[in-house]
């Protein structure tokens, strides 16, 4: 075999195992609840590009699509038991992207907080980290496991459990603004932001514990659209429109 024909030993990518976070409303097109399959597709083919660089992925995919415990608690229901029907739905959610990688040819595992052996393995550390070096895409679902714990948290427990290098968090606009773009037209994007100007300024990037948590152990977060296409691979590649949270 020709040296030309060799698949390259590194992707050409500063990072070689990142985590992807997505909400669930991510999934669910222009409906206004539930999955829509064109859009489950479309990031698959997203992640898949970027699987096929080289790149050890992670993902966490939220459940708001079909159940969001806050909601649930707001209307009467008990706090704990609205939170363990939100990470339900993020298993559901998780499922439904295990197929449609797996539809393009790409090896998945689904790894749930709460055990469920018939659907999904149980989170092992050593074994998720052993899938990954398998080149398995690994997502997590059910959350932390625990109630009163967001998605942006678990994910970013994961992300340093799993020592990725950065999490990516997919969202409907390019970036990090000082207020929200699609009702401001002044409204100006950051290119990089402290995690502490999130937290002093009240950004809307993730949750409080789950910033502190990537701020503690040195987690760069980049906020990008999951809109554009091929934009995962693209920020990868060193191009295209992102804001960067760091140190």
């Amino acid at each position: 075999m020709t040296a030309t024909a060799q698949e390259p030993d590194h992707p050409p990518s500063k990072y070689k195992r990142v985590m992807l976070k997505i909400s669930g409303e991510a999934l669910m097109g222009d409906q206004g609840y539930g999955l829509h399959p064109p859009t489950v597709d479309r990031i698959a083919r997203e992640v898949k590009s970027v699987h096929e660089m080289g790149v050890e992925i992670c993902m966490v995919i939220g459940g708001g699509n079909i159940f969001r415990g806050l909601q649930g608690s707001a209307q009467g229901m008990e706090r704990t038991t609205a939170d363990y029907m939100g990470m339900l739905a993020t298993v559901m959610n998780a499922l439904a992207m295990q197929s449609a990688l797996e539809r393009l040819g790409v090896f998945t595992r689904v790894i749930s907080a709460i055990p469920m052996d018939q659907v999904c393995e149980p989170y092992i550390r050593r074994r998720a980290v052993r899938h990954l070096e398998k080149k398995r895409v690994c997502i997590f679902a059910a959350g932390t496991g625990n109630p009163y714990f967001t998605t942006d948290t678990a994910a970013t427990l994961r992300a340093n459990e799993m020592r990725c290098e950065a999490i990516f968090k997919g969202t409907k606009v390019d970036g990090v603004y000082d207020k929200d773009p699609k009702k401001h037209d002044d409204a100006v994007r950051y290119e990089d932001v402290t995690y502490d100007e999130v937290l002093q300024k009240h950004l809307n990037v993730m949750d409080a514990s789950a910033i502190a948590l990537a701020r503690d152990n040195n987690l760069p977060i980049i906020v990008f659209s999951l809109d554009e296409p091929g934009g995962f691979r693209g920020i990868l590649g060193g191009e295209g429109t992102y804001t960067i949270v760091h140190g």
